[in-house]
């Protein structure tokens, strides 16, 4: 799956996890095995725009999928991704925190006088205090340990052609409406449900 520095799905093949899927299976083994999946690839944040992440990242569909250092400046060469002041608590099925989501927006130009374009990014934080290891048995060997796990995130970052600017949160959160149009076979079915739902309707 990577080849030449880019990352490719195979045909047919679609990258579409879960919030908890992607802190639990792909950012914690990130930052705490020495083995860890590598379907993801490593990129430095500053030296890349996010128009130029396809053939980069791990791309399904329009989203980009990537890790990166933790780290306050995110400056590229054009432009800067700007947190949008929303944060999000990532909860497991076992109802325990383990993550937290922030949402950021790309702005052209430089801060804080940048110009928003339609590029988003969410970027998946561990949360270190609920995820414990065998290293963690005194104070300094878990204030060592979170430090580790703290240099990395994942991040996915988009693009919302429909999006017509940042009015208020509903328009980054949405994670379902990230662009992807529907396939055949999604509006085959869709069609399916309108002819039960007449079928259900006539009078008997």
């Amino acid at each position: 799956m990577m080849a030449c520095g880019s990352v490719n799905l195979p045909p047919g093949f679609c990258f579409s996890p879960t919030d908890e899927e992607l802190v639990l299976h792909f950012l914690y083994p990130k930052t705490s095995l020495p083995c860890h999946p590598n379907i993801i690839p490593d990129l430095d944040l500053s030296l890349h725009d996010p128009w130029h992440l396809n053939g980069k990242a791990l791309s399904s569909g329009n989203q980009h999928y990537f890790f990166s250092r933790a780290k306050e400046n995110r400056s590229t060469e054009n432009g800067y991704w700007k947190e949008i002041g929303l944060t999000e608590a990532i909860v497991s099925s076992a109802s325990e925190k383990v993550g937290l989501k922030k949402y950021l927006v790309f702005n052209l130009g430089e801060a804080p006088q940048g110009t928003e374009t339609s590029w988003f990014m969410q970027e998946y934080h561990i949360c270190s205090s609920s995820f414990t290891t065998a290293s963690c048995g005194t104070t300094r060997g878990r204030r060592k340990s979170d430090q580790c796990r703290s240099k990395w995130v994942l991040c996915k970052a988009y693009e919302k052609k429909s999006c017509e600017g940042r009015q208020g949160v509903n328009c980054d959160k949405d994670e379902n409406d990230s662009g992807t149009e529907l396939s055949w076979l999604d509006e085959f079915y869709m069609s399916l449900d309108d002819d039960l739902e007449e079928v259900m309707s006539l009078p008997n």
